[in-house]
């Protein structure tokens, strides 16, 4: 069984400044505290009302290469950084407020994220966080990508994650495992950046998309490796993978107490896996009190 904790919020609110990686607007991150049981949400300042975005699985909408959290009035896009960073630190409780949809990309990682949340502290609130117990196993995926959640090893969330996008890959096989502690998240994971092979951003611009991005804003390969820039880690890719899954597990609303495996998974797969996980607790749930 999982130690209780009592829920977090921030000591007090705090920025983070940057441009989206794609659309090139700048944008201001603003983390705030939240009462127990608000959860993590989004408010866009910049549009009249200040509609909110919750961070859940239900507003959750596909979209390439990232995460999107949608409601009728407004959306929000490349979340999963920011998720990332304040499930990482078990920062239950906070409103997001942001001036445009895109969040900044600064390093591709989440490591601004992190040292703003940790600047400003978390404070216990009077309430316990309601674990999701993962009983047993549930997939999502096919024989070339997937993502799978297990009944717990530990006492916490844990995540395997293979890479392999083949020997012609100038990106070779990676695997890592990792407890998902807030100690383990800011050494391991939060540093890892995104990357991309360099035909894919060359696609990207002839989209019109991503024109300003440098090399050193992120990890672009090319045939002999990284492209102006170096590695913080052997295994950087897959770190940055399993940062991308704690921040799509984040949509959950509650942490995850399972042991999660996956092979070359994405967002949306990533995004499914949560759906599927609520549905089941769900079911759960219902037999037991019918039993």
């Amino acid at each position: 069984m999982p130690q209780s904790r009592t829920q977090h919020t921030l000591a007090r609110p705090v920025s983070v400044r940057g441009v989206g990686y794609w659309s090139g607007q700048e944008v201001r991150v603003e983390f705030r505290p939240a009462p127990v049981g608000a959860g993590r949400f989004f408010v866009r300042d910049d549009l009249p009302g200040s509609p909110r975005i919750p961070a859940e699985s239900a507003s959750r909408t596909d979209a390439q290469r990232r995460t999107v959290l949608a409601t009728d009035e407004a959306d929000v896009e490349m979340v999963e950084h920011v998720l990332a960073a304040l499930a990482g630190l078990e920062v239950d409780n906070c409103e997001i407020g942001v001036t445009s949809a895109e969040m900044p990309g600064l390093d591709g990682s989440a490591a601004a994220f992190v040292e703003a949340i940790a600047q400003a502290g978390l404070t216990s609130q009077a309430a316990l966080v309601r674990p999701i117990m993962v009983e047993r196993p549930l997939r999502c995926g096919d024989a070339d990508k997937w993502i799978e959640v297990r009944p717990p090893m530990g006492d916490r969330l844990s995540i395997e994650y293979r890479l392999d996008y083949g020997a012609d890959s100038p990106i070779g096989s990676q695997w890592l495992v990792t407890d998902v502690d807030p100690m383990a998240f800011i050494a391991e994971l939060a540093p890892a950046r995104t990357f991309l092979l360099k035909q894919e951003a060359d696609a990207l611009i002839e989209r019109g998309l991503g024109a300003h991005v440098s090399p050193d804003e992120l990890l672009i390969f090319g045939p002999d490796g990284p492209i102006g820039n170096q590695l913080r880690f052997d295994d950087e890719c897959v770190r940055h993978k399993v940062l991308d899954v704690v921040g799509d597990l984040a949509l959950a609303g509650r942490p995850i107490v399972g042991h999660v495996v996956a092979y070359r998974s994405g967002h949306q797969l990533n995004g499914q896996l949560v759906a599927e996980l609520l549905k089941d607790e769900r079911l759960h749930s219902q037999s037991k009190r019918s039993a």
